[in-house]
């Protein structure tokens, strides 16, 4: 079992809303199939190598006659790839699956959480997502609005290890007893407001070390009702529009109540950025008169 492993009631209903997103989507075919590709997409993303293989086996073992085949979004897959390229990166399968789990994960949370050692893509992966669903929306791939992540995104990053609770919270001055917002609430004040004006995507990014200190009071504003509780009794609700990315290392310290609240991605450096792709990027950002030289080699 792994720190960011969870199987609880959470897990199950995400299955539920996956497998109820599946069914509408394709009416006529056997909810047997539709319920183990919700299975796949709801755990597949968060587990090892290892694990992955033993999780397939019993998807067999319980379905033995089902036929099971990935079916990714082809529009996404596409754009993807073109903004794969433009950027000097390598369309590698595990670059390309770890993407796409993350834009399924987001589809039906709120809240994720990208789990790996550092250099394993976690940043780039949600780069490439941003821009990418940002040009699909600019494309108007969309038009029905059947999609609500094919649109544009605005990310908000902060370090919340860089700065004290009151900081990142708000605190209130201990003297004049006046309110000052933190990093966090003021970024969710202008989240709200924003949302009444533009259907924009927000993604709040918490890049850095995830610790029972901070992330626990995290726990209100992921789940459904999605309202931040602030140490002066206030409460802002966020709006549907709003999401929550949490790049950590590990988990080892996290709390089961908060691991349950967010869906996870677990990204390994050999598999999303193995060293040929690496290689192959770094070579082909040599000026044109290198290229010859690098042909040779």
């Amino acid at each position: 079992k792994q720190d960011h492993y969870d199987f609880g009631m959470r897990a199950v209903k995400s299955i539920l809303v996956m497998a109820g997103a599946l069914k509408r989507a394709n009416p006529d075919q056997e909810e047997d199939v539709l319920l183990i590709r919700a299975m796949r997409e709801a755990n597949v993303p968060k587990f090892l190598r290892d694990d992955t293989v033993l999780f397939i086996a019993l998807i067999k073992d319980l379905f033995p006659q089902a036929v099971i085949t990935d079916d990714p979004n082809a529009q996404l897959v596409e754009y993807l790839k073109k903004d794969i390229a433009a950027n000097n990166l390598q369309a590698t399968h595990g670059f390309l699956l770890k993407t796409h789990q993350l834009f399924d994960t987001m589809v039906v949370r709120h809240g994720v959480m990208t789990v790996g050692q550092t250099f394993c893509a976690k940043t780039t992966i949600l780069n490439t997502l941003k821009r990418t669903l940002t040009a699909m929306k600019h494309d108007n791939c969309d038009p029905s609005g059947n999609t609500p992540l094919f649109n544009v995104v605005h990310t908000h990053v902060l370090n919340p290890k860089s700065i004290t609770m009151g900081e990142l919270y708000g605190d209130i001055n201990p003297m004049t007893r006046e309110w000052t917002d933190g990093l966090l609430s003021g970024i969710a004040r202008n989240v709200k407001s924003e949302s009444n004006v533009k259907p924009d995507r927000q993604w709040i990014v918490f890049d850095g070390p995830v610790d029972a200190i901070w992330i626990e009071n995290m726990n209100t504003v992921l789940d459904d009702n999605k309202m931040l509780c602030l140490f002066n009794g206030e409460r802002i609700k966020l709006p549907g529009t709003a999401s929550f990315v949490f790049e950590v290392q590990d988990l080892k310290v996290a709390s089961p109540a908060t691991v349950s609240r967010c869906g996870m991605i677990y990204m390994e450096p050999a598999t999303c950025v193995p060293t040929d792709a690496r290689v192959k990027s770094w070579t082909e950002s040599f000026p044109a008169y290198y290229q010859v030289m690098t042909e040779k080699i």
